[in-house]
C-alpha cells in the first residue's frame, strides 16, 4: 500500500468538508491536510441532488460561510447557484490539489502506539492505500448518499410508469404534459411540486400526514435595504445577525408557545390558499411546530401551485400501486405517468466507514457527544454535525474553527492526543437531534447520545454554542491533552 501522512484528514468534500479545509488554510497554515471524497465531484448534497427546483431550505446569509459572504440577491438560492458558490470557494482558496475524488475511506483505526489514525482508502481506479493522520474531521453529513428511504408498498413492482428518485434523478426526464404523483410531505416534496407543476399536466402530492410550512420571501428586503445604506460587507453582517436572531426567535417561540406558532402557520396557509380549502386536513399537523423540521417555501410558491389548480394535495395512506398509478386507503385513485417517491432519507453515520480504537469497533450509540462534535473517550476525532433547527453551516463553521484551534493548541503544548474523557455515566440519555422526523426515528440506534449537563449537552442554539465552542475554555477538565 502507498502511504501518506497528514495532520488532518477531512472526510467529505461537501459544504462542511470544504469549510473545514478553508479553516485549515486560514488558521493552520503550517499544517498538512487531505480531503477524501467518495464521489467523483465536489459539493455533496448540492452536486448529488438534481431534481427540479433543488434549493436551500435556509437563508443564504447564514447558510453561506462566515468567512466568505454570499453576495447574490437571492436569499433562498437554487442548488446550481450553491454548487457554484462552493466551486468558487475552492478556487479562491486553491483547494483542488488537496481533494482526492472517487476515493472511499473504508476503515479508520486509532493506533494508541502510533498516536495516529490509520485510514484505509480505496480509490475507484487504483490499489488501496493508507493515510496516517494525527486528527480526523468527519464531514460526511448524516445520510446515505447511495439512496433514500423507500417504504414497501403493495404492488409497487406492478406500476408501469416511470419512477424518478430524488437522489438519482433521471437526466433526460421529460415531464411536460405528464401526470405526476409526488409521495411525501417534507422539504424535497414541497420543492418538487411547484417546480414540476409549471410544466406537468398536473401534480398530486400524496402525504400520510401534514407538515408545517413557513413561507418567506425569496429575496431579503431588509438585506437589500441595508445594502443601500452601508458598505456591502457591513450590510451582509447585519443581515446575517438579523437572520440568526430571527431563526432563534421562531424556534424558541415554537417551543414555548406551540399553540401560538401553530395558529400563525395555519393562518399563513389559510391566507395563501383558496377560500374553503381544507387547511386542517392538509396543513395542520397533530404534532407541535418544530417537533419535526419546518418546511420553508420561497414566495409561497407551493401554495400558489395549489391555488392555481396545477397541483393537488391528498392526505391519506397508500393502499397499493396499480399499473397506472396509486390507490389510497380511502379508495382515492390517482393516475400518474411519473411517480416521485420523496419519502425521506436513510441515516448513515461516519460515511459508512468501519471505525475502531486499537482494533475494537466503535459503536456511536454507546458514546456521548462532547460539545456536539466529539465522541466520548475517542481521541483526535471530530464529527461535524450542523443544526437541524437553523442553517447547517452555522454549527459547521464553529466546529471547523474549533478543530483548527485544537490542532494548534496541541502543537503548541507539544502534545499529540486530545480526548473528551467521560468518567462513568453522564446524566441523561437524549438523542443527538431532538426532532421526531421519521428518518431520525428510524436511526435512533445508530446515533450517539447527548446529556442534560455540560459539556455533553447539544444546545441546538447558535449563541450558546458560540459562547461554548468559540469563546469557551478549551481545557475544561473534560477535553484532555496528553
Amino acid at each position: 500500500m502507498a502511504q501518506d501522512k497528514v495532520d488532518l484528514l477531512i472526510i467529505g468534500a461537501g459544504l462542511s468538508g470544504i469549510g473545514q479545509a478553508c479553516h485549515m488554510l486560514r488558521t493552520c497554515k503550517d499544517k498538512s491536510f487531505a480531503v477524501i471524497e467518495a464521489r467523483g465531484s465536489i459539493g455533496g448534497t448540492w452536486d448529488l441532488f438534481r431534481y427540479p427546483g433543488i434549493r436551500s431550505d435556509s437563508d443564504m446569509f447564514t447558510f453561506g460561510y462566515r468567512f466568505r459572504p454570499w453576495k447574490s440577491a437571492r436569499d433562498i438560492a437554487p442548488g446550481p447557484d450553491i454548487l457554484q458558490y462552493l466551486n468558487d470557494t475552492i478556487d479562491e482558496y486553491g483547494l483542488r490539489d488537496h481533494i482526492r475524488l472517487q476515493s472511499r475511506i473504508t476503515r479508520l483505526n486509532w493506533s494508541s502506539a502510533r498516536k495516529r489514525w490509520i485510514a484505509t482508502v480505496e480509490p475507484a481506479d487504483g490499489a488501496p492505500y493508507e493515510i496516517k493522520a494525527k486528527f480526523v474531521s468527519s464531514c460526511t453529513g448524516y445520510y446515505n448518499y447511495e439512496g433514500g428511504y423507500l417504504p414497501e408498498w403493495d404492488g409497487y413492482d406492478r406500476y408501469q410508469g416511470q419512477i424518478a428518485l430524488p437522489q438519482s434523478w433521471p437526466e433526460d426526464l421529460d415531464y411536460a404534459g405528464k401526470r405526476v404523483a409526488v409521495i411525501g410531505s417534507g422539504a424535497t416534496a414541497v420543492t418538487i411540486v411547484p417546480t414540476m407543476a409549471e410544466k406537468a399536466a398536473h401534480v398530486t402530492m400524496i402525504q400520510r400526514s401534514p407538515t408545517y410550512i413557513l413561507s418567506r420571501p425569496g429575496e431579503d428586503a431588509f438585506a437589500k435595504w441595508v445594502n443601500r445604506l452601508l458598505p456591502w460587507r457591513a450590510a451582509w453582517k447585519l443581515a446575517r445577525v438579523k437572520n440568526i436572531l430571527l431563526s432563534m426567535y421562531i424556534w424558541r417561540t415554537a417551543k414555548k408557545k406551540p399553540q401560538g406558532m401553530r395558529a400563525f402557520l395555519r393562518k399563513m396557509a389559510v391566507d395563501a390558499l383558496p377560500d374553503g380549502f381544507d387547511v386542517d386536513t392538509h396543513f395542520n399537523p397533530s404534532y407541535d411546530p418544530w417537533d419535526q423540521r419546518l418546511c420553508l417555501i420561497p414566495d409561497g410558491d407551493f401554495y400558489e401551485a395549489i391555488s392555481s389548480g396545477r397541483a393537488t394535495v391528498v392526505t391519506d395512506h397508500i393502499d397499493h400501486f396499480t399499473e397506472n398509478g396509486i390507490v389510497t386507503q380511502n379508495g382515492t385513485s390517482i393516475d400518474a405517468d411519473i411517480v416521485v417517491p420523496a419519502t425521506g432519507l436513510r441515516i448513515q453515520f461516519l460515511g459508512g466507514a468501519e471505525v475502531s480504537l486499537d482494533g475494537e469497533p466503535i459503536h456511536p450509540t454507546e458514546h456521548m457527544v462532547y460539545r456536539g462534535m466529539m465522541l466520548s473517550n475517542v481521541p483526535n476525532f471530530v464529527v461535524i454535525f450542523g443544526y437541524s433547527n437553523a442553517s447547517w453551516t452555522l454549527k459547521a463553521d464553529l466546529t471547523a474553527d474549533f478543530v483548527c484551534r485544537m490542532i494548534n493548541r496541541a502543537a503548541a503544548k507539544g502534545q499529540e492526543v486530545v480526548t473528551p474523557v467521560l468518567e462513568g455515566p453522564a446524566d441523561g440519555d437524549r438523542p443527538l437531534v431532538s426532532l421526531q422526523s421519521g428518518y431520525l426515528e428510524r436511526a435512533r440506534d445508530m446515533l450517539p447520545k447527548t446529556s442534560d449537563t455540560r459539556p455533553w449537552m447539544n444546545y441546538e442554539n447558535y449563541v450558546a454554542d458560540m459562547m461554548s465552542i468559540r469563546h469557551g475554555k478549551m481545557e475544561d477538565g473534560v477535553l484532555r491533552f496528553s
